[in-house]
């Protein structure tokens, strides 16, 4: 509970419930007393993670800490680049006690699946990505177009996302393919692929197995996947306009697990990452 004096009316006070409210949440209070949340900006990332979940090797079942990816990125510019929260801030385009009520949030998740033996999984939060350099040219997204990315290989939906080399766009318009293009991945691995097909306008994905951590990403971006399909990937994607795609929501991928399991093998069982909010 949060207790507020009143500046017109001295001698008495406002009781707010802040319980329901994220301690990241700034408050106003207007002229008739009323606290009203402020609208949450969103932090500007500059990497996406690639390793996307962390866990302990003698416990066969554990429970998850969930870390957003603007918690991350605050570690990786105060800790492993060394920034001032300062400079933190002025790189996430965010408020230095932001950054601060962040970076301690971020490093009790830290504590608490390390003491306990927790799983760490990265994923969520209000985040703006920087785009990564494709350094190709990709075709012209117009406003009303859905763009289709699939993983391709001669032909073929390629079953392997976390090691596929090369993406084949198709441009859809009022359920009919418009354009396509293959793109070369430029040796981008596992989380990083997701951070590439953001960059190309890519909307939704056709692949074949893909791992927890790569869905995460892909999530993160915006981007809707569509896993356990297989054959040509001309096919593939007409019948995805269509509204037609036979699909397998379900093909995950445990190989490389410390890795975020992203090289597509389609035999995986899923994780769930449960909530887990930060301690007051």
């Amino acid at each position: 509970m949060l207790w507020m004096g009143l500046r017109k009316h001295p001698g008495l006070f406002l009781v707010i419930d802040i319980s329901q409210y994220s301690m990241y949440d700034n408050f106003d209070l207007c002229q008739k007393g009323a606290v009203m949340p402020r609208p949450i900006r969103c932090r500007k990332i500059e990497r996406m993670p690639v390793y996307r979940s962390f866990s302990p090797d003698d416990a066969a079942f554990t429970e998850s800490v969930q870390m957003t990816v603007d918690e991350y990125e605050a570690l990786r510019l105060l800790d492993d680049e060394g920034l001032t929260q300062e400079a933190c801030a002025a790189r996430m385009n965010i408020a230095r006690t932001t950054v601060t009520a962040i970076y301690e949030c971020a490093r009790k998740k830290i504590a608490d699946a390390l003491v306990h033996g927790k799983r760490l999984l990265i994923t969520g939060g209000c985040c703006e990505f920087t785009p990564v350099e494709l350094n190709q040219t990709i075709m012209e997204k117009g406003i009303n177009t859905m763009r289709i990315a699939v993983t391709y290989e001669n032909g073929k939906v390629f079953q392997h996302f976390g090691h596929c080399e090369q993406f084949k766009l198709y441009d859809v318009e009022d359920g009919k393919i418009v354009g396509e293009q293959i793109v070369d991945t430029n040796g981008s691995g596992h989380g990083a692929l997701a951070g590439f097909l953001q960059a190309a306008k890519a909307d939704a994905l056709i692949c074949g197995g893909i791992g927890m951590g790569a869905q995460m990403a892909l999530a993160d971006a915006g981007i809707k996947f569509y896993a356990g399909v297989q054959g040509s990937a001309d096919e593939a994607a007409s019948a995805l306009a269509a509204g037609t795609l036979d699909y397998d929501p379900n093909a995950h991928c445990e190989h490389h697990e410390h890795h975020a399991g992203d090289c597509g093998h389609d035999h995986c069982e899923a994780h769930h990452c449960g909530d887990h909010s930060c301690p007051s």
